[in-house]
């Protein structure tokens, strides 16, 4: 809840919120070959305000994107068009979920790559 409005961040900001999880189908050469394509494509929608955080998981067997959109059809669309599931090396699995709290120093949590 927003200390101020009393309203989740989700109802705040009028999005709604979504983890984005990739699941690599291929092996790392090939996902390594398309990480450009796919560097591409996260920067598109960082720059349109959709995605708000990503990285690898830990194994790396795939990735994490923290999304915001308009509607989950929305953001599926949007996970589709990742190149890594366009080109079948990896699956894609979206999350909804209601973001009600968060730490007032996120930015100083978050560690910088």
């Amino acid at each position: 809840m927003d200390a101020q409005t009393g309203c989740s961040l989700a109802q705040s900001t009028g999005a709604l919120m979504f983890i984005i999880e990739l699941i690599y189908k291929a092996d790392l050469k090939q996902i390594d070959a398309a990480m450009g394509a796919h560097m591409k494509f996260l920067r598109k929608y960082y720059a349109a305000g959709n995605f708000v955080v990503s990285g690898r998981k830990i194994p790396r067997d795939g990735g994490i994107i923290l999304a915001v959109g308009e509607s989950r059809e929305a953001v599926e669309a949007i996970a589709r068009e990742d190149p890594f599931y366009a080109k079948g090396l990896a699956d894609v699995r979206v999350i909804e979920f209601r973001a009600s709290q968060r730490a007032d120093n996120i930015d100083d949590r978050i560690p910088k790559t």
